[in-house]
This record gives C-alpha cells, sequence and structure tokens, in this order.
C-alpha cells in the first residue's frame, strides 16, 4: 500500500529560542512492496521523517495521504494506520514492557481485537519468523541479548502483519553476525511477503547489499532518491555532508584509477567480484 507525501514540512519547538526545522517540503511516494534505504547524518531529519509515516508526529504543514486517504483527515483511524504501518525504534527497550517475551509479542495482535488463542498464534509465529524459540517465550524481554531483543521488538510489530515495516537503526550495536542475521531474515520476509521495508541506516554496507532505492536525507530536505548505483555514484557529495560510498565503490575507484578495467560505480562485494572477474578475463585475451 503507497504512502505518499506532499509539501510536508516539521518544525520543532516553533516560536521559541529553540526553533528547528526539521523537515522542508518534502515530496514522496513509497511505492508496494519496495525495499528502500533511508540515509543521512545525525540531525538530516530521517528518523522525524519515519514517525510521520504512521502519524506518531504530526506535520506542522502539508498533507500525507495512505492509499489514497489524507491521514490528517477528520475521524482518520489512527490506530488502523499504526497497525498497517509497523515502527520499530532504534531502542528496543522503548517497545518492551510485558513480562515475558510471548505477553509482549502478543500486545499488538490482542489491541486489534483478536482472542488471545489467535493472539499468541501470530506471536508465536512472528517469534519464528525473527529466529527466537520456543524456550525463550516466558523470559522477561529484558533478560535478552541486544540481538535478541531487537528480534522480539521486530516480531512484535510483524504480528501485527503491517503492510509496510520502518526499522530505524535496525543493527545498531550488533556485532557482524547478528546484523547480517537481523537483515537476511528481514529480506527473506520482504520477498516472500512481499512487505514495504523501509530500512533507516547508518552502514553503507548494508543499504547497498539490500535495498533498491536509497532516499538520502540532508539537512530536513531530500538530497538523492534513486537506485544505489546512482546515488553513490555522488560519492563526494555524500562525504560532504558527513557520509560516505559502502568500502567496495572506493576500491573500485582506486582500480579504475590504476588502470584496471571495472565498473567503479559497483557498490555490493558481488557486483565487485564479477567487474574485477571480467578485467582480468578481457587483459587476458588481450594478452592472448
Amino acid at each position: 500500500m503507497s504512502i505518499v507525501l506532499e509539501h510536508v514540512s516539521y518544525t520543532y519547538s516553533p516560536g521559541t529560542a529553540y526553533e528547528i526545522h526539521a523537515l522542508k517540503d518534502i515530496n514522496l511516494e513509497i511505492q508496494d512492496g519496495q525495499f528502500i534505504g533511508l540515509i543521512g547524518h545525525t540531525g538530516s531529519g530521517k528518523s522525524t521523517l519515519v514517525q510521520h509515516l504512521n502519524g506518531l508526529t504530526k506535520a506542522t504543514s502539508g498533507h500525507i495521504y495512505f492509499n489514497g486517504e489524507d491521514i490528517y483527515a477528520e475521524n482518520y483511524d489512527m490506530r488502523r494506520l499504526r497497525s498497517k504501518v509497523g515502527l520499530v525504534f532504534q531502542y528496543p527497550e522503548h517497545q518492551l514492557f510485558e513480562v515475558d517475551v510471548l505477553s509482549d509479542v502478543c500486545f499488538g495482535p490482542k489491541n486489534q481485537g483478536l482472542s488471545q488463542e489467535e493472539a499468541e498464534k501470530r506471536a508465536r509465529e512472528a517469534l519464528r519468523m525473527v529466529g527466537i524459540s520456543e524456550e525463550y517465550e516466558k523470559q522477561s524481554p529484558f533478560e535478552l541479548s541486544g540481538g535478541q531483543k531487537r528480534r522480539v521488538a521486530i516480531a512484535g510489530v510483524l504480528a501485527m502483519e503491517p503492510e509496510i515495516l520502518i526499522l530505524d537503526e535496525p543493527t545498531a550495536g550488533l556485532d557482524p553476525r547478528g546484523r547480517d542475521e537481523i537483515l537476511d531474515e528481514i529480506s527473506l520476509l520482504h520477498r516472500e511477503r512481499g512487505i514495504t521495508v523501509i530500512l533507516v541506516s547508518h552502514s553503507m554496507e548494508d543499504v547497498a547489499k539490500y535495498v533498491e532505492r536509497i532516499i538520502v536525507m540532508n539537512q530536513g530536505e531530500v538530497m538523492y532518491d534513486d537506485i544505489p548505483r546512482e546515488v553513490f555514484r555522488h560519492y563526494k557529495e555524500l562525504e560532504s555532508v558527513g557520509l560516505a560510498a559502502p568500502q567496495v565503490t572506493y576500491i573500485m575507484h582506486t582500480l579504475k584509477e590504476k588502470g584496471l578495467d571495472v565498473d567503479e560505480n559497483a557498490t555490493t562485494i558481488e557486483e565487485a567480484r564479477e567487474t574485477i572477474l571480467s578485467a582480468f578475463r578481457k587483459k587476458e585475451i588481450r594478452h592472448d
């Protein structure tokens, strides 16, 4: 289901000495089934933007439409919107509050009006999706590791069967293995269930590997909105606003400068491997 933002602006503490223009005239369409990366330096407006998508924060001006309906219209059902557009916060502790894991994940479905039995069925399915086994169901969520807390927080949103899943820095503080496991599971959900995913991340490698579209925020405005290789082509402009391209892109540019005929706009390890092998094959043919 699509979300359309038209001329959305947001100001913190308007009319005071602390006034900050966090979003400035944002126009975007989030299309069905996309896997989108949202990147930007700290304070760029990306977290503020995603909090608008399910109505947690209301725009100072502009309109947001979900499936063609203005979410700011009188009598609009915000509760229904939040069950369709699920947001997983950067810090899982902000979403975990029940006595045990199963109860925590059941909270959303029960709020949607499901029976205890139906809620538990959905909760267990969601927990298995994110790799949490039955042995953890009666454990306090606050006794879990950082990675497990994140999985439970994600499961709590998935149990409501959202059409759009927003993840704000879901792998912050995790080791490389834990990060890959969570993102692989999210990618699998995206492919198998067709869920629209919006991934807020500081990791350019993660963004390059998983997403099909990147939105770059800078000082409350959309700086770029394109496929990864086109966005990372502007790596020098990204550096000027505190961002970067994936390490692979820098390596490709260095190899190109050294005379190897590679695609300098490769953004993933797989793309790099293919273009490097191709370049060496061409060299061998010329030498023969």
